[in-house]
This record gives structure tokens, sequence and C-alpha cells, in this order.
């Protein structure tokens, strides 16, 4: 009897494991969770200021889906914003801001009008610990240029 039990056990854990490393689609996280599946991105690499730069053609998809990661203008002074945009903090206050910023492994995405001070945005919220930072190549010019509206208050 123990060892018909013993191989029920041992049936029951094999078929465990097996359930668990199932390639079954993942369901993203919300918005502010901090697991990194959040932004669906190709394997795109840190640069040497440890943030990601991605382009026009790779954010618009993802503002289409459900979006759930945190779309933040810097420009200053405002000047238009790209649809779904969750928060404007002036790239040079970006620091005394850091509270309305969901916590530091979200992920973030930044835009200005050319990339200048998301650029600067993105430098100092990387050092600040913010693991999952995006800068948008280009900014809203760049976004406009690939034909997509600029909304404006």
């Amino acid at each position: 009897m123990k060892r018909l039990t013993g191989n029920i056990t041992i049936f029951a854990l094999a078929l465990f494991i097996l359930a668990a490393c199932s390639s079954a689609p993942q369901a993203l996280a919300p918005l502010g969770t901090t697991e990194a599946s959040q932004l669906t991105l190709p394997d795109t690499p840190k640069n040497s200021d440890g943030y990601v730069d991605i382009t026009v053609e790779q954010l618009a998809p993802l503002l289409e889906e459900n979006k759930n990661f945190t779309l933040v203008n810097v420009h200053i002074p405002y000047d238009g914003e790209l649809p779904k945009t969750d928060l404007f903090l002036p790239f040079d206050q970006i620091t005394a801001e850091l509270g309305q910023l969901p916590d530091k492994n979200a992920v973030i995405v930044l835009y200005c009008r050319s990339g200048n001070m998301s650029t600067q945005a993105a430098v100092k919220l990387t050092a600040a610990g913010y693991t999952q930072v995006y800068e948008l190549d280009g900014g809203f010019n760049a976004w406009q240029a690939a034909g997509y509206t600029l909304l404006s208050q």
C-alpha cells in the first residue's frame, strides 16, 4: 500500500510540474505593477545610461492595445501630447515629482517634443533607481512625422 501511495504522489507531482511548465500565454500585468512583462517590446537592450530607446513604430501599437504602462510627457512648455498620456511632469523637475510615478519597477515611457528633454529625464529616473524606463526617440515630432495625431488641450 505504501508503494502505491508513493507512486500516486510521484505521479501527482509530475502532473503539477508539467502544468506549471506549460506554454500557455500569460496575461499582462495591470498598470503600475512591478512585472517586467508589462511592456511588450522587442528585446531592445538598455543603453549605457540604463534606459531603453524605443521608436514610434514600437510604441504606437502598444497604445492601440490594452495599455498597461505609464506614459509621461516631460516637455516644457506644454506643446501637445500623445494619446493616452497619463502624466505631465516637466523634465527638469522629474526627480522632485517621483511621488507621482508608479513604483521603481513599473514600466514608464517618457517623451517630449524631439527627444532631448525626455533623454535627460530618463537619465535622472534610472539614476534614481527606476528599472523599466523607456524613451521615445524623436519625441512627438517623430510621432507626427509618422502620421499619428498629436493632441492638445
